[in-house]
């Protein structure tokens, strides 16, 4: 079977605007696969997808909409109706905060938890169904390793990523032998715009043009993705990050936590 036979022939990517959300929609569009691309700024979003469709001749359909928001998924349903959607991308979700739990309103943690946990549960349950009757698809949700362990500066945002990690695995244990891959794949420090605002922001780098130390590209991180799609539950991107993710496997849940508040004071500096 052909990837877009397998995948397509339309995928529903979330966090499309920039970076790896963009890098996976364009790789999905090289295979064949037609791509609704979906995140807040509608602008940019039709700029990616101009640049799509230049470059690949697949077709593209754009939707804006602010996935904290209470009924970010009835949009996004409405508006794909009558689409076959076979692959269902999230990769929406970072936090580009990075504060302390209690110098933030609850508010803010209260929409992590609606865009990182909710709205990912709901789509998967409505697009799933049919991926199942037809005996294939794909389900990606992206995660981090931020979500093996609780750590300083990312309380609601590491406890999300846990529940996303767990959610793609058993989703895959339910759904594996019907034909549909789900996918929960792991990322470690990654080049993204958000992180290079953050960094700069924090004084670490010296632009917002300049490549954050330590991480992997987007492109890393996507054909890592592309070529694990079947390798579920779980894919951990970069050597690095399967490195640490080892080790905090070999220690207590407590030695776990200190492991990950020393590594972040060390990478983002204190507070």
């Amino acid at each position: 079977m052909s990837f877009v036979d397998r995948y397509g022939p339309w995928a529903l990517v979330a966090g499309a605007s920039d970076g790896v959300g963009a890098v996976f929609a364009e790789g999905l569009a090289e295979r064949g696969v037609n791509v609704v691309l979906l995140a807040r700024r509608g602008e940019v979003l039709r700029e990616v997808a101009a640049g799509i469709e230049e470059r690949t001749g697949a077709r593209t359909r754009c939707l804006a909409v602010d996935l904290a928001e209470p009924d970010a998924v009835d949009i996004v349903t409405e508006h794909t109706a009558g689409l076959d959607v076979g692959m269902v991308v999230y990769c929406a979700g970072a936090d580009p905060e990075f504060r302390p739990f209690l110098s933030q309103p609850i508010e803010s943690a209260e929409k992590m938890v609606q865009r990182n946990c909710l709205v990912p549960m709901r789509l998967c349950h409505h697009f799933a169904p049919a991926m199942v009757a037809r005996g294939r698809g794909g389900i990606v949700l992206f995660g981090s390793g931020a979500g093996f362990a609780g750590g300083p500066n990312m309380v609601a945002y590491s406890a999300t990523k846990a529940f996303d990690m767990v959610f793609a695995e058993a989703l895959w244990a339910e759904l594996h032998d019907s034909g549909v891959d789900v996918l929960g794949l792991i990322l470690g420090k990654t080049d993204t715009p958000a992180l290079r605002r953050l960094e700069h922001a924090r004084g670490q780098i010296a632009s917002p043009d300049e490549r954050p130390a330590d991480t992997a590209t987007a492109t890393e991180v996507v054909g890592e993705a592309f070529d694990n799609l079947a390798n579920g539950p779980t894919w951990i991107v970069g050597e690095n990050t399967r490195a640490a993710a080892q080790m905090m496997g070999s220690v207590s849940r407590n030695d776990a936590v200190r492991f990950i508040k020393q590594a972040i004071e060390t990478a983002m500096g204190p507070g």
